[in-house]
């Protein structure tokens, strides 16, 4: 190849075979595509070494994707049951998988997930430390932090999360400024303690040009951890989380000098007036580069429905430019996710998705709707159930509750407006009675 990753080569103007099968699946010109690649507005993550990835494009002008996060932890470890929740959500069509696993040898999941994985797939590498080398936090050096780094990019991950962001600055700002819920990213706690206990400089900020270099050879994209974002809507676009976020913008020229490609990770819990205005800042400050959200979660009371908050944050985000939401499952806050929180998360995510996309006027997006109105309109519940987002529950639905008439649904039986209207409309007599 004449190229290094995807960025390089649209920068040179090289359309590679990801770039055909992106424009393809998006419906626009390659062309534009590799213009988009080659600013940075548009990523396509794609390591050289998954084999079995269908690529996906994320970025500005392109469908809304999601995120599904699983993996094992200490008190869950069944590596199948993990798998086999991967396996639904790539039969749910996620477009994106994020292996967080936390305990043990991560790399035998890991493998096998990439091995038959059509998603790409994320990590986060500083998860994995202690577990690989069975060692205290405070003992590992930043040799070994950047040698997980490379183990993952050799695996196959198409994009790491990496939290370069928190570094010696940044911490001094956090600890002059009071929060609620001090830092709840998980890497980021990890790491501000690394940095506590040795006093010493983040390694993942220190040695950022030797991360860069692994992910330029195997084309994994750099996805810049937000260890600072809130966790509460007390603690939401603070002095903290912003400092943070100009860190990573400048983490992002530096990836872009390298021909690596860059996601921007973003908040977090946060009020619905303050959404807009962190993707403008985000958008801003980051040089255009794709941004990912954790919901946002726009309230801190509902605990066992935070798919729905995050549901709703995350239609706002992504309308207001927002381009990969991360999942959230009723399970957020409470437990590792079963395959059915699993489930509901992902349809969460789909719906505030897509209607983001019918608001951002995504190419083919009002399709799917005007096809399920049409639908509706000649009551044809067999395409109605085709083109719903889950199939499977709308026809439950319908099965448990069977109308007199087939035609309608027993909400409004005769009374149904679609076909009193069809009929009436056609010139057929209508009888509310029979």
């Amino acid at each position: 190849m004449n190229y290094t990753t995807q960025l390089d080569a649209a920068k040179k103007g090289i359309v590679t075979e990801e770039m055909n099968v992106v424009a393809a699946k998006e419906d626009i010109e390659v062309d534009l595509l590799l213009n988009k690649v080659a600013s940075g507005e548009v990523v396509i993550p794609a390591n050289k070494n998954h084999e079995a990835l269908s690529p996906e494009g994320v970025g500005a002008g392109l469908r809304t994707k999601i995120n599904v996060n699983l993996g094992v932890s200490r008190d869950c470890n069944n590596v199948d049951a993990e798998l086999e929740k991967a396996k639904k959500a790539i039969e749910m069509k996620a477009e994106s998988i994020m292996d967080l696993s936390s305990y043990g040898k991560t790399f035998e999941f890991r493998n096998r997930l990439i091995g038959f994985s059509s998603a790409m797939i994320g990590t986060v590498p500083v998860y994995d430390a202690v577990g690989y080398y069975d060692k205290d936090l405070k003992d590992i050096t930043p040799s070994e932090f950047i040698k997980i780094v490379e183990r993952h990019a050799q695996d196959g991950v198409d994009f790491m999360t990496i939290h370069a962001g928190i570094n010696r600055e940044t911490a001094e700002i956090f600890k002059r400024n009071e929060r609620v819920l001090n830092i709840v990213s998980r890497g980021g706690s990890l790491l501000y303690t690394w940095m506590e206990l040795n006093d010493k400089e983040n390694p993942f900020y220190e040695y950022f040009d030797d991360i860069l270099d692994i992910c330029a050879e195997y084309d994994v994209t750099i996805s810049l951890g937000d260890a600072l974002r809130p966790g509460c809507i007390s603690d939401s676009t603070d002095a903290c989380q912003i400092k943070e976020l100009i860190t990573l913008g400048e983490l992002a020229k530096r990836a872009y000098e390298k021909n690596v490609q860059v996601i921007i990770e973003g908040p977090g819990h946060m009020r619905l007036n303050e959404i807009e205005a962190n993707v403008l800042l985000e958008k801003k400050l980051c040089h255009g580069a794709p941004f990912y959200v954790l919901g946002p979660i726009v309230t801190d009371i509902a605990p066992g429905y935070d798919h729905i908050t995050s549901a709703i944050g995350g239609a706002i985000a992504a309308a207001s430019g927002a381009d990969f939401l991360c999942y959230v499952t009723p399970a957020e806050h409470l437990r590792l996710p079963t395959i059915e929180d699993m489930k509901e998360g992902i349809i969460a995510s789909k719906i505030a998705a897509h209607a983001a996309d019918l608001a951002k006027g995504i190419r083919n997006a009002e399709k799917w709707d005007n096809d399920m109105s049409y639908a509706r309109k000649k009551l044809d519940w067999e395409e109605i159930f085709r083109l719903a987002i889950d199939p499977e529950k709308a026809q439950r639905y319908r099965r448990e509750s069977l109308p007199h008439d087939s035609e309608t649904c027993t909400m409004c039986g005769n009374m149904c407006a679609v076909r009193n209207m069809n009929r009436v409309i056609s010139g057929e007599d209508i009888s509310l009675l029979r």
